[in-house]
């Protein structure tokens, strides 16, 4: 039984162009290897920042949505659109946030109104902001909310973050819901006017519904009085979001020395709050946009007291903290933001470029070599074929056949063209056709 053996190699219309043909089938598969990895860096690693971003801000004219807007104006001179969403205030800014269906990327988010919610998968850019509690009532002489005890308390609306905070703090003076102290759902002007009115017997404001203008419309009253946070120490503790802050003697009205006293406050601190896959270049730029709106001097602050990196009810990102500790990068400072950005994410891709070209370079001549080499040995396994059969002692019919393989190989060397480094490897191929032509002619010895 006759054996079956590789036919001689034919490469019909290829000699010509071998060279060109190694060198792309050997760089083209590395070539393409780079390019996506590098393509699924650019996706997945390090994306372009988005064009437009989501903001859940507050109830209309709160100082929620005026910072918002604000916020809104900046990030456009930077090629950012950012849109504004009113909401009921923080409770709903955070519920926004945790609901993936939301599409919001941002809120401003009072202090304590997280209790309940699974918010472990958000993250803070910094505290911009207090939003102080000032217990207004009819009387003197309270220093402490448990004083308030059996009396008409206004807490503020259902689903406020004031609300919320006020039912923490009187819960902790053992008011409670259901109790023996009506708790009413009024706030600002509302509240206010019903503790004038002798409606309610003290008004808990929070925030906005804590002006200047209104605080001291209400301190203007006789028998109206601000509580003065003997306990201030106290609550910061129990309450970590809380801080202890002072209204200075005078700091509403200097003429008329308004308040007369040092008033001692609690107040929550209002954070930009974010989801976890917030764009880094877009973190530095909220960041930066927060120092230029709450960076000034107010009535509760100092100068550059505001943004805060201080860790409250959410972590700090480490974005964030990168921010904090040594500002914008030296392309953000230097460029404008989206050719920052470009620049930004070339060369966060120089590392896995590098550590694949390096390994690439070094395989790229041991694969060249492998594939001019495949191409001799094909040759060589067609002469072992022939040697073979002439080993056989064939008949002449046959003998004529292989001697016209033997033809065929020498017509393809002819025209095979090889690269000088394997020259000699080339001739003493040619070397070995000659030699089993020689021992096919000789016959089977």
């Amino acid at each position: 039984m006759r054996h079956h053996r590789p036919r001689p190699p034919t490469f019909p219309g290829e000699h010509s162009h071998a060279d060109l043909r190694d060198l792309t089938l050997t760089f083209a598969p590395i070539a393409i290897f780079v390019v996506v990895v590098i393509t699924l860096v650019v996706w997945l690693v390090d994306p372009a920042p988005p064009h437009t971003i989501t903001m859940s801000a507050g109830p209309h004219d709160s100082s929620f949505l005026l910072a918002a807007d604000e916020y809104k104006k900046i990030l456009a001179r930077n090629g950012v659109t950012l849109k504004v969403l009113e909401s009921d205030g923080s409770l709903q800014n955070l519920q926004r946030l945790l609901d993936p269906k939301q599409h919001v990327d941002i809120a401003l988010v009072q202090g304590g109104v997280a209790d309940g919610l699974a918010a472990s998968s958000l993250m803070s850019l910094g505290s911009v902001f207090y939003d102080p509690i000032v217990v207004f009532y009819r009387g003197t002489g309270i220093t402490r909310l448990a004083q308030l005890e059996g009396k008409r308390i206004a807490i503020g609306r259902e689903g406020s973050g004031t609300r919320e905070l006020a039912l923490k703090l009187l819960g902790a003076n053992g008011i409670a819901p259901g109790g023996d102290t009506p708790l009413l759902p009024d706030d600002g002007l509302q509240a206010a006017t019903k503790l004038v009115s002798g409606e309610v017997d003290a008004a808990i404001l929070n925030g906005d519904s804590a002006t200047r203008a209104l605080m001291l419309r209400l301190l203007r009253v006789p028998g109206i009085s601000v509580m003065d946070f003997e306990e201030a120490s106290a609550y910061t503790r129990l309450f970590p979001y809380l801080d202890e802050i002072d209204l200075p003697p005078g700091v509403l009205d200097l003429r008329h020395r308004i308040p007369a006293d040092t008033v001692h406050l609690i107040s929550p601190t209002v954070e930009i709050v974010a989801r976890t896959n917030l764009h880094p270049a877009i973190s530095d730029l909220l960041i930066e946009a927060a120092q230029e709106i709450h960076g000034m001097p107010g009535l509760l602050q100092h100068a550059g007291q505001f943004p805060s990196p201080v860790a409250r009810e959410y972590p700090i990102s480490e974005d964030a903290q990168r921010y904090y500790k040594t500002g914008k990068s030296f392309l953000y400072r230097n460029l404008p933001f989206w050719l920052a950005s470009v620049g930004d994410r070339t060369l966060v891709l120089l590392l896995p470029v590098a550590v694949l070209l390096f390994p690439a370079l070094r395989l790229i001549p041991a694969l060249y070599r492998w594939r001019v080499r495949s191409r001799i040995y094909r040759y060589y396994g067609s002469l072992i074929a022939i040697e073979r059969e002439a080993l056989k002692a064939p008949s002449e019919a046959q003998r004529e056949a292989l001697f016209r393989e033997l033809d065929q190989i020498e017509e393809s060397l002819d025209s095979l063209r090889m690269p000088l480094a394997y020259a000699d490897t080339f001739y003493v191929l040619r070397e070995h056709v000659g030699f089993v032509r020689a021992r096919l002619a000789q016959g089977n010895p």
